[in-house]
């Protein structure tokens, strides 16, 4: 059954404000500097602050309303966005495009823990208007840190509030932008895309300002990814709203920057000098819930991308928690002190919103690009638009986005240590997809059938002792009359495990993200029967949950003539006598393997120790559930020669 989304379709007054206050915090709270990178120290002139706002505009135009609202959210995977979306919708016609997705997941995830430090430093750093020199680093600690301490709690009461608060926003940067522009109405033309073809080709060193200009679009990933909340609809009308609310923020800042600014910025952020002294204390106050904001819908995020690389076998599993009766919000305690511990140093690292600039781009245009490679097979593929016109395309946006990377690398410079964080995260999905490749290369399946006589032997034969009513295998056997060799070695080994009925149970993840429907196949009558769940990536496994449920389901319809054999229970018991069993692989010391299989098959198992077991994993209780280990010979080890001494 899969997830109903007339909501992607559904257009109300709530389902916009629930749009303004997940969809945009990332992107609506970017005014907060980045025309301040812009300038920098830089002498101001017309044509510095003319284009780099002509920038800006045409940066939202192109990047974010063309490439993303219009194009992007067109990959719908039944109402869902974000990277692996997309990837479910196109692997089929590309093996290549794993890394992509990778790349794309590893910079998404950094996102999470440089957004919260940057809007949150960068709305905090006003409070210096009012208190020269003070120390905003504490500050922000305290408040990233109470962040991530009540994700556990789920944000389901505060997240109503959500929406108003950035509505307020949005309003306040229309107003603050519009009182200003009026000061110095000549800011209205640099929409006229010559200023910004001026800065970049004719500027001293204006093509180097991208780097800055690409924060104004930072937000929009974030966007596609939150497609599901919020549907189609919703983030298209909203974003005229938003797009208007920063443009008008923007030329409102570019006209006090020329009017009033004097020769230089000299450390004054535009965003603040356009309030009037006695509003500066409330507009820190409204920043500050939008940059909490902007960091909750990254953390968030953080979560969802997380449990859908689990999924799709990119990540070791991990717990994942639902802290409220909220569909679709999660919490996941390993990612959250992560991203903790990860947002804690960078502002330590950076200690200021604009040494975090240059690591915020690199990682969202990486991010950026990635979707591309994927957009390009969906529009290909799926879509099957002409491949002139999605060449054209492509190549649009590959110009625009390779002109941004490179302007982000140069200005990464010696603060690179970020890059660490994000090589961990790479290294941990390359490791775990291709190590479970080369894991899943050795599971030999056999004919089912070829077994029957001897199962069903094994199940009357009273001088073997009961091992249980009813027997569950998990199975990876896509075809029903398949099982895995070492099942059928696990049923006869040197104590066979008789039972009255044997299950086959197999979870096949879809490419829809909320299927959930099953089929039952009874190989041998009320014997041998084969159970396959459908599940899409997005819904967590409660494997026990879920085949008890059918098990009931069959015993009331009737089916299988279930109802009319014990089924376990006794006057001391009344539960039915169900045991899981799950088979374990571990690294076999038999094994020579080459570096590369060495490092991908030992970090493997090493993340797989580390992380959450099989039983929780699949939902099974552990009073039900034996597990039995074999091991894993990839490569054996040569003869030995091993020569016998004579006595």
């Amino acid at each position: 059954m899969k997830k109903s989304n007339g909501h992607s379709n559904r257009v109300s007054i709530a389902s916009l404000l629930v749009a303004l206050g997940i969809i945009y915090g990332d992107i609506g709270t970017s005014p907060l500097y980045v025309l301040k990178s812009i300038i920098g120290d830089k002498p101001i002139d017309e044509a510095l602050v003319l284009g780099g706002i002509s920038c800006v505009f045409w940066t939202l135009v192109l990047q974010t309303t063309v490439k993303y609202v219009i194009l992007t959210l067109m990959a719908d995977n039944d109402g869902e966005g974000g990277v692996f979306s997309l990837y479910a919708l196109v692997r089929r016609y590309g093996k290549g495009l794993v890394i992509p997705t990778i790349l794309g997941a590893t910079t998404l995830l950094a996102d999470g823990i440089i957004t919260p430090p940057i809007s949150v430093a960068s709305a905090v750093e006003g409070l210096e208007m009012i208190v020269p020199d003070l120390p905003t680093v504490p500050i922000v600690i305290v408040i990233l840190s109470l962040l991530f301490f009540f994700q556990r709690f789920g944000t389901q009461r505060v997240g109503g509030t959500f929406g108003p608060i950035m509505v307020v926003w949005f309003s306040m940067l229309i107003v603050l932008g519009v009182v200003h522009i009026t000061d110095y109405p000549k800011v209205l033309e640099a929409v006229n895309p010559q200023y910004a073809i001026y800065l970049l080709t004719k500027y001293p060193h204006g093509f180097w300002l991208l780097g800055a200009v690409f924060l104004a679009t930072t937000g929009a990933e974030a966007m596609y990814s939150d497609l599901g909340h919020c549907g189609r609809k919703n983030i298209r009308i909203t974003w005229g709203f938003v797009k208007i609310a920063l443009l008008t923020n923007y030329f409102g800042q570019a006209a006090w920057t020329l009017s009033a600014a004097g020769g230089s910025l000299d450390g004054r952020n535009p965003f603040y000098e356009l309030m009037p002294s006695w509003f500066l204390i409330p507009g820190i106050v409204i920043a500050t819930l939008a940059a909490i904001i902007a960091s909750q819908a990254l953390i968030s995020g953080s979560y969802t991308l997380v449990a859908e690389a689990m999924s799709l076998n990119f990540w070791p599993r991990v717990n994942v928690r639902q802290p409220t009766d909220l569909k679709g919000q999660i919490y996941i305690p390993s990612v959250n002190t992560i991203l903790w511990i990860g947002c804690v140093l960078m502002i330590l690292y950076f200690r200021n919103s604009a040494h975090m600039e240059a690591a915020y781009g690199f990682s969202i245009t990486i991010a950026m690009m990635m979707t591309t490679i994927l957009l390009t097979f969906f529009m290909l593929y799926k879509m099957r638009w002409n491949p002139w016109m999605v060449g054209l395309i492509v190549a649009l946006f590959s110009v625009i986005e390779l002109s941004f990377f490179i302007t982000n690398v140069a200005k990464i410079k010696e603060r690179w240590m970020f890059l660490f964080f994000e090589l961990f995260i790479f290294l941990v999905m390359y490791v775990w997809y291709y190590a479970r490749k080369i894991n899943n290369r050795f599971v030999s399946f056999v004919e089912l059938g070829k077994y029957t006589p001897l199962i069903r032997e094994l199940s009357e034969d009273d001088s073997i002792p009961k091992f249980a009513t009813h027997l569950i295998y998990l199975t990876k056997a896509n075809h029903r009359e398949q099982i895995e060799e070492k099942i059928i070695k696990s049923i006869f080994s040197k104590k066979p495990k008789r039972a009255d009925v044997y299950w086959f149970l197999h979870l096949n993840r879809t490419d829809d993200p909320y299927t959930l429907s099953y089929q039952v196949s009874e190989l041998v009558d009320d014997k041998i029967i084969k159970v396959t769940i459908n599940l899409g990536f997005r819904i967590q496994p409660r494997s026990e949950l879920y085949f008890k449920r059918i098990v009931r389901e069959l015993v009331a319809n009737k089916e299988l003539n279930l109802h009319m054999r014990p089924d376990g229970s006794t006057k001391y018991n009344p539960e039915p006598d169900f045991k899981f069993v799950i088979i374990e692989k571990f690294l076999s010391v038999e094994n020579e393997f080459t570096v590369r299989e060495g490092l991908l098959l030992n970090t493997y198992f090493l993340l797989k120790h580390m992380g959450q077991s099989d039983e929780n994993a699949f939902g099974l209780d552990k009073s039900d559930v034996i597990a039995e280990h074999v091991p894993l010979v990839y490569h054996p080890a040569n003869e030995v020669a091993l020569k016998r001494n004579k006595v």
